[in-house]
């Protein structure tokens, strides 16, 4: 099972009721839905959404051996069709919604499709397998000035133009594996930038995800739809991992303030020591919380 991060923080802003109504726009294993079914009982539902159909079918697998099965409605689709998918799916009185950017465990350990620079697999990196755009295509086919763009500003990689120019000159023989694509990336490191806490694919492997999954565009999209769908009082929270998804939210709530929503965490909420240490993939991860007026 996957480990949900920050979980007693994200109930303590949905603040979960008795009967109440949630979404969680990114729903992995369940993890953080568990923790609201326990709170909404005994008729209050979440609505489950999830771009991987895979993950839907092994969540949904896990769920019907649950007491929660008949309070859980998943749909596989992306979370920028938030507005539409509520309208198809009749789910009203909407009290919180949870966005959660992480990658889960399996997508990490289980899928693969070559999210992780620790195991050699296909270079896919797509959650949706329907999405024609994979990581080996844009290794293989963008120009480098396209994939020098990509790396500099999703994965803020400082060695960028040299990693694009090496993989480009790299593309005789296709590029297909993650190894293959580790090495060239370790080729035109300095070996001072190869030790250390953050592996030397790391910020590469970010942004060639963000790029196949179309990520940022989908957070800016969704975000005010979670405004439109949400009862008034109820609470968006949203998990991010990395600075530019940080930034998008933290730009959208304050572009709303004298709008629709009032901010309830003037700072981000990080991970205690102690959960990091019970999981290290939580170490990055940024809590904002909102209300809706």
């Amino acid at each position: 099972m996957h480990i949900p991060v920050l979980q007693k923080e994200v109930i303590e802003y949905l603040d979960p009721k008795p009967n109440e109504n949630f979404i969680d726009c990114t729903i992995g294993e369940g993890g953080h839905s568990l923790a609201i079914l326990e709170k909404n009982a005994p008729k209050g539902k979440v609505l489950g959404i999830d771009v991987d159909a895979e993950v839907i079918k092994n969540t949904k697998y896990y769920i019907q051996n649950t007491i929660y099965k008949n309070r859980v409605v998943l749909v596989s689709d992306n979370f920028a069709n938030l507005k539409e998918i509520v309208r198809r799916e009749k789910f009203i009185k909407v009290c919180g919604i949870l966005l959660d950017l992480g990658m889960s465990s399996w997508h990490l350990e289980e899928s693969g499709r070559g999210f992780s620079f620790l195991r050699n697999e296909p270079l896919d990196m797509r959650y949706n397998l329907e999405n024609p755009l994979t990581a080996e295509k844009i290794v293989n086919y963008w120009s480098k000035s396209e994939i020098e763009k990509i790396l500099r500003e999703y994965g803020e990689e400082r060695f960028a133009k040299k990693i694009a120019e090496r993989i480009v000159e790299s593309r005789a023989k296709p590029i297909e594996t993650t190894f293959q694509l580790i090495e060239i990336i370790k080729s035109v490191i300095p070996r001072k930038y190869q030790v250390g806490r953050l592996h030397p694919a790391t910020r590469t492997f970010q942004a060639l995800r963000i790029a196949v999954n179309d990520e940022l565009n989908n957070l800016e999209k969704t975000l005010p739809q979670t405004i439109n769908v949400l009862n008034r009082g109820g609470r968006l929270v949203v998990i991010s991992f990395h600075s530019l998804e940080d930034r998008i939210v933290k730009n959208f709530y304050r572009g709303q303030t004298s709008k629709d929503l009032k901010i309830l965490t003037k700072k981000p909420i990080r991970p205690s020591r102690e959960e990091i240490i019970k999981n290290h993939r939580s170490r990055s991860a940024k809590l904002r919380a909102c209300q809706k007026f």
